[in-house]
């Protein structure tokens, strides 16, 4: 029986991860490989969507076909469609007759398995196989939601670049899907060969004149308000806290990258402050990857917030690296399963604090030995606190964890509250719950910290 492959995709960077794996040959043989693209802009109408990036001509070659999943589903939108149960069967017609693939045995790699597309996608094919593929430090985590056993059962695999060595993703783990990465070699040839398509089609900036220049100190925005995690205010501030911790590390060159949906007033701020250390900052407005970036300028420092691009520069390229903000969006992220604090606690546990500039500069990515040492009982702990029932093989592990590893520089990664709740080391034992709300209690508190203040 003939076998077609298709592979969902929505962003650059995923794409050159699927190029990557197929490259270093991590599929079986196919007859026909289809990349179906997903514009998932709020005005995906009148957004340029992923084939209209620079470089993609370049990373579509790995494919038979390039289809667009918006024309086939439109008016909807793909990060909200999905099909009623009785209605499969008229999809799945539907779709082998339009894409021709007749009785073919189909085979889905997909990203976020928990949301549309990629659910609606693998629900219309209810007899192919799955794979998931990861599309930066979310794998890591838990899944988002419970899964449909008849989806969760049915991948085989989870695809994903090694960022972080020595620590396993935790993603799709309940369905004892195993995980395998995505050699680095073959990622940063698919890399090369974007950055030199890109230089063809925008401008970047000047690379270090001289043998041995160094590159510009690299900031990356992530529009974290977008997302809720901080208003906007406090992000362009951020901008200028990378700015300023650059210029103490002693850097005057500086690429500002914000992210591609951002406001270009976002970065204003960020160029005042420039002006004013004297520094020189070009803002690049132009839709590339951070990794294209890091081929052509070889920063000299890369800063970001918890973006997946300071991993990939710390990991795959050797760059220095530092993190900011990372404490005080952890502080208000909310829910408490929100699927970015695992890339946030891996940023903040992980890189140095561009406020520290002695650490920025001794800094060293940890070895595998010692991430499966001192973080994956970290992560593991704080996945199962944001999915316990989805991760309830996980409690044994959790609780060691926190019995013995609950310091003060650990403790911002949890909430007492939840701890309480799910009656894990560090929570209020259930016996004296009722202490936060007896005002008598709460008094004694006040009196005593007078005493001792």
């Amino acid at each position: 029986m003939n076998v077609t492959q298709i592979f969902l995709a929505s962003t650059l960077y995923g794409t050159a991860t699927l190029a990557a794996a197929l490259d270093a040959d991590l599929f079986p043989p196919a007859g026909r490989r289809i990349l179906l693209t997903s514009n998932h802009s709020v005005t995906a109408e009148v957004t340029p969507g992923l084939t209209a990036a620079p470089g993609f001509a370049s990373l579509s070659t790995r494919f038979d076909e390039v289809l667009d999943w918006n024309a086939v589903i439109a008016p909807q939108h793909p990060s909200t469609w999905s099909p009623r149960p009785e209605d499969v069967p008229l999809w799945e017609r539907q779709l082998r007759s339009f894409w021709g693939l007749g009785t073919d045995r189909i085979e889905l790699i997909v990203e976020s398995l928990q949301v549309p597309p990629a659910q609606s996608l693998c629900r219309l094919f209810p007899g192919a196989a799955m794979e998931v593929y990861a599309d930066g430090l979310m794998s890591y985590g838990p899944t988002r939601f419970r899964l449909d056993p008849g989806l969760g059962m049915r991948v085989r695999r989870v695809l994903h670049l090694d960022l972080v060595p020595g620590l396993e993703p935790l993603l799709l783990t309940e369905f004892g899907v195993r995980a395998e990465a995505i050699p680095a070699a073959a990622f940063l040839k698919v890399i090369g060969e974007l950055e030199a398509a890109v230089q063809t089609a925008v401008e970047l900036p000047p690379e270090p004149a001289g043998a041995g220049a160094g590159g510009p100190a690299l900031l990356l925005g992530q529009y974290l308000s977008a997302l809720d995690l901080v208003p906007a205010d406090e992000e362009e501030q951020l901008h200028v806290e990378m700015v300023r911790g650059a210029h103490a590390l002693g850097h005057r060159e500086m690429v500002f990258k914000p992210h591609p949906s951002a406001p270009a007033a976002y970065s204003r701020r960020a160029e005042e402050e420039a002006a004013r250390l004297g520094v020189r900052l070009t803002v690049l407005t132009a839709p590339v990857l951070a990794e294209t970036l890091y081929e052509r300028l070889r920063p000299a420092l890369v800063v970001g917030c918890f973006s997946t691009g300071l991993l990939t520069a710390a990991t795959l390229y050797g760059l220095p690296v530092a993190r900011t903000g990372t404490g005080a969006v952890l502080a208000r992220l909310s829910p408490y399963p929100n699927s970015n604090r695992i890339p946030l606690v891996l940023a903040d546990a992980l890189l140095p604090d561009l406020a520290d500039p002695a650490a920025v500069r001794s800094w060293t990515p940890p070895g595998p030995e010692r991430v499966a040492a001192e973080l994956a009982g970290l992560v593991t702990a704080v996945g199962f606190t944001m999915q316990p029932k989805i991760l309830a093989e996980r409690r044994t592990q959790a609780e060691r964890w926190l019995a013995s590893n609950l310091t003060p520089d650990t403790w911002r990664y949890f909430s007492r509250g939840r701890l309480t709740t799910l009656g894990l080391p560090g929570g209020i034992p259930a016996q004296l719950s009722f202490l936060p709300r007896s005002r008598a209690a709460r008094r004694v508190a006040r009196l005593l910290r007078r005493a001792v203040g």
